[in-house]
């Protein structure tokens, strides 16, 4: 196990709303707020299926965390991750104010660059990009990565302030914004707890400056050796700039099969021996029946089983 890992391993669910209605989310998510093993709870930000066939039902990530805000009374809960090129960052801020108040506090607001796209002749196969048919739809643009990067880092200044400050001005290079005030503001002194999520080395460079926890999604995604790949860039840009790693969660998405919890509980496990401190197990729809409470008697509890104490 490597040093970053020096609190208890702590584990969430996401439910990706893709090709499911709201009460199986909630039925899930009700279900995971009585269960003590499982701390938080997570959608996405999509607005149209990404993978496979293109129909079918996908909720809106912000108005439906708000709804399920509402439900529950202890899971921390958040979008893994917010895209930064769908709302304007101040009333981004708005809506996480209102979700925070909404639940009680129990927001951590987690943030992502959005799509992007490569500039003329970086290469790559046009059409390939997935974001590109939802944003196309949607009436959102794609930037290149550099200004999605800039736009991110713009949008972390806005939210701090609106969270602590009465009133302000900001002239950003891509956001400008005059007198503006946000109450009330969020029920953590500073705001909710950040995190970022992403792996390309200037986003983790903003996770050093900015963020409490960095969040990458896993196998089958990224290889695990990826995975501690990254986290060593993300050490270095902490060493650059004065900041202990130790102070970031290193927060990893996981896709639970269903069929084989035992090959789960090896992976799960081999993250946490990379440095991962929180586990986010996500589910596929449609989800099973007690999909949180399988989840806490197939993969949680045995691998804190074999957690060192």
């Amino acid at each position: 196990m490597t040093d970053h890992q020096h609190h208890p391993v702590t584990f969430g669910v996401k439910t990706t709303p893709m090709r499911v209605g709201y009460q199986d989310v909630l039925r899930v998510w009700e279900e995971a707020d009585e269960l003590p093993e499982i701390a938080d709870a997570w959608l996405w930000d999509h607005l149209m299926p990404i993978v496979g066939p293109k129909d079918g039902q996908i909720l809106e990530g912000w108005t439906l965390l708000s709804a399920l805000a509402a439900r529950t009374r202890r899971l921390r809960l958040g979008l893994l991750v917010t895209s930064n090129r769908v709302r304007e960052p101040a009333v981004l801020g708005k809506m996480a104010g209102t979700v925070d108040a909404v639940s009680g506090g129990r927001l951590i607001m987690g943030l992502g660059v959005g799509g992007t796209h490569q500039p003329a002749g970086a290469g790559g196969i046009a059409g390939e990009n997935p974001a590109l048919a939802e944003y196309q739809a949607y009436g959102l643009t794609l930037v290149p990565p550099a200004e999605g990067i800039a736009r991110l880092a713009e949008t972390v200044q806005i939210l701090r302030r609106m969270w602590t400050e009465e009133v302000f001005d900001f002239h950003g290079r891509y956001y400008r914004l005059t007198g503006n005030r946000s109450e009330p503001k969020p029920a953590r002194p500073g705001g909710p707890p950040l995190l970022i999520g992403g792996w390309g080395s200037r986003t983790l460079r903003l996770v050093a400056e900015h963020a409490d926890i960095w969040n990458i999604p896993g196998p089958p995604h990224h290889p695990i050796a990826y995975l501690a790949e990254r986290s060593a860039v993300l050490d270095a840009h902490c060493a650059a700039i004065g900041r202990d790693p130790r102070s970031i969660t290193r927060s990893v998405q996981y896709i639970v099969s269903y069929e084989d919890p035992a090959a789960d509980r090896r992976a799960v496990l081999e993250l946490v021996a990379a440095g991962f401190g929180h586990i986010v197990l996500s589910l596929r729809s449609p989800y099973p029946p007690q999909a949180a409470r399988w989840l806490v008697e197939r993969i949680i509890a045995p691998v804190r089983a074999e957690l060192p104490r």
